[in-house]
């Protein structure tokens, strides 16, 4: 019997035993979280039996010579403050270091991104699409046309000396080049064509496209024709016999 197994004490000659104190279970509303999936990083660390160092938040900082906080606003040894930065003997000396440094911590910053989505997808167990034209299960005609001409002009020639595959239809809605006219040369298609906008602008008669006007005054007297005898009431009459 667990009754006398609990401690127990005698109360004017009486054997009583203490009970515990009581608990009330409570159903939980939401299920247990499960234990986040580690990342790379941590999968390598615990390969390799690397040790994960705790660092202190504040260092210092020679140059204003007091501790200052490692990381964020304010920290110390900031290379953002800088002045003046020391053009590296391999670098172009015309080339601005000040952006070549910002635009290389957006760099780091967008690949830390990507690699912390990476982490949730694989934690997650979904497929990550790679860079550029993804391949699917089953491609359509369209598809396999755009991934043919990708495949083409991605030669250094541009696609120029490709042969075409038997019955290779041209792929649609793949852009157009902007054709430009000519610096050197005959200028009289140009000189011409300035001309006539000109006249255009300087005319106080208004451009009237005669066949889009009749067109439409034609559709104007159908549409209240057909509005006409809508309105109208009909003409009911009595079958003979």
């Amino acid at each position: 019997n667990e009754l006398w197994k609990l401690p127990t004490e005698r109360v004017e000659e009486v054997i009583v035993a203490k009970l515990p104190e009581p608990t009330t279970r409570l159903p939980r509303e939401k299920p247990v979280p499960k234990p986040r999936p580690s990342t790379k990083w941590e999968e390598f660390a615990k390969l390799k039996g690397i040790q994960k160092k705790k660092k202190t938040n504040l260092v210092w900082d020679d140059v204003h010579k007091e501790w200052k906080r490692r990381w964020g606003y304010k920290r110390a040894n900031d290379d953002t403050k800088e002045w003046l930065i020391e053009v590296p003997e391999t670098a172009d000396p015309n080339e601005d270091q000040f952006s070549k440094r910002i635009k290389a911590k957006k760099e780091r910053v967008a690949k830390n991104e990507l690699n912390r989505l990476r982490n949730i997808a694989r934690g997650q167990k979904i497929k990550v699409p790679g860079v550029g034209l993804a391949p699917t299960d089953q491609q359509s005609k369209t598809e396999l046309g755009k991934a043919i001409h990708v495949a083409k002009h991605s030669t250094a020639s541009v696609g120029k000396f490709q042969g075409n595959l038997p019955k290779e239809k041209v792929p649609k809605n793949m852009g157009k080049k902007r054709k430009f006219e000519p610096l050197i040369g005959d200028f009289s298609a140009e000189k011409q064509k300035q001309l006539d906008m000109l006249n255009i602008m300087d005319s106080k008669k208004p451009r009237i496209d005669i066949t889009k006007a009749v067109n439409k005054q034609m559709r104007e007297e159908d549409r209240q024709s057909g509005f006409q005898k809508r309105k109208s009431p009909g003409k009911k009459g009595r079958k003979g016999n």
